[in-house]
């Protein structure tokens, strides 16, 4: 049944088809009547320049069928803050408003990029943070604790907000609660070492002006071997650790770590527990000059524990002068 074209509410509007390109187009898209009806509203809403409450149902309307749709977002957004200025409404409470909308769309629509884009465009009008606004997120990462989305818009919020000194603890929450969380190890680092980026270079500050946290290197390496000694085969604190090291410049200070999880090498690693921690000693003995022993590994690596990568251990083995293994 028609929604616009029988109300007496749209009887000025005159829609706009979409161009398929002809009477007879070759591949036309099978929109149902009720979103086609929508979309040709939308259309001559947008031809006119109309931004008014109708034009914040219909795009309701359209979102609900087509969360998607990332030009009716921006149009959704461009009326909203028209009208505040037209009206001289709360701008702050309109914002609560329309956020208090979004949150029931994207605990519906959990993977929706263009959602969380709004919500930011939203947010750089406020002033400070809601105080509902973390405690939505928490909501979203207990169903899903990787969603990129949200991670990506959570990093934006840390930024703009400066919320640096307060996200930690969370962060260990969610590492206490799954250590093999690679995106809260990728936060836990945006964290500590992003606040220092240097807009015009989009360097660390480490590496435009040598200046390194000592303390802080100390206490993050203690920190991530005791989540390593949880789990040796979860890959992101060995990465994580790998970054810590790197900005003093040598992985040599936990060798000795390293070679609790892997075992008697030339034993073909007879117990080994972790190809992550061989991995590590293959570079460490790199940087030592023992290509022979940093060959072994990776032939373990190729031949026994990561077969699957073989090809890459090899090139890994060809950087060091050394010839292929098979699998």
């Amino acid at each position: 049944m028609a929604k616009y074209s029988e109300s007496e509410e749209w009887a000025d509007v005159v829609p706009i088809p979409q161009n398929e390109g002809g009477p007879n187009p070759l591949a036309a898209i099978a929109y149902s009547e009720e979103y086609r009806e929508a979309m040709e509203y939308l259309r001559a809403v947008m031809a006119s320049d109309e931004k008014s409450e109708r034009v914040l149902e219909l795009t309701e309307h359209i979102i609900s069928m087509n969360p998607a749709h990332y030009t009716v977002w921006l149009y959704r957004a461009n009326t909203l803050f028209e009208l505040q200025k037209r009206t001289q409404s709360d701008l702050k409470e309109d914002i609560l408003e329309e956020l208090r909308w979004l949150d029931g769309v994207s605990l519906r629509h959990l993977k929706n990029y263009q959602i969380w884009h709004h919500r930011q465009t939203l947010m750089s009008h406020l002033p400070s943070l809601p105080s509902t606004e973390l405690s939505f997120l928490a909501r979203m990462f207990a169903k899903d604790a990787k969603n990129y989305h949200v991670w990506s818009y959570r990093q934006w919020l840390v930024r703009h907000f400066s919320l640096w000194d307060t996200e930690l603890p969370y962060i260990e929450t969610l590492l206490a609660a799954d250590v093999r969380n690679n995106s809260a190890w990728n936060h836990r680092w945006f964290v500590l070492f992003g606040q220092h980026i240097d807009p015009s270079s989009g360097k660390g500050m480490d590496e435009v002006g040598n200046i390194i946290d000592e303390d802080l290197i100390d206490k993050e390496v203690e920190y991530t071997q005791a989540k390593i000694r949880l789990a040796p085969q979860n890959q992101s604190p060995w990465n994580y650790l790998r970054g810590l090291l790197r900005k003093r410049g040598s992985l040599l200070e936990c060798k000795g770590f390293a070679e609790e999880f892997v075992g008697d090498v030339d034993r073909d690693g007879k117990g080994c527990r972790s190809s992550h921690a061989l991995d590590f000693l293959a570079d460490c003995w790199a940087e030592e000059k023992e290509a022979a022993k940093a060959g072994k590994a990776l032939e373990l690596l190729a031949k026994r524990f990561d077969p699957i990568r073989k090809n890459y251990w090899n090139y890994r083995r060809g950087l060091l002068g050394l010839g292929a293994v098979d699998a």
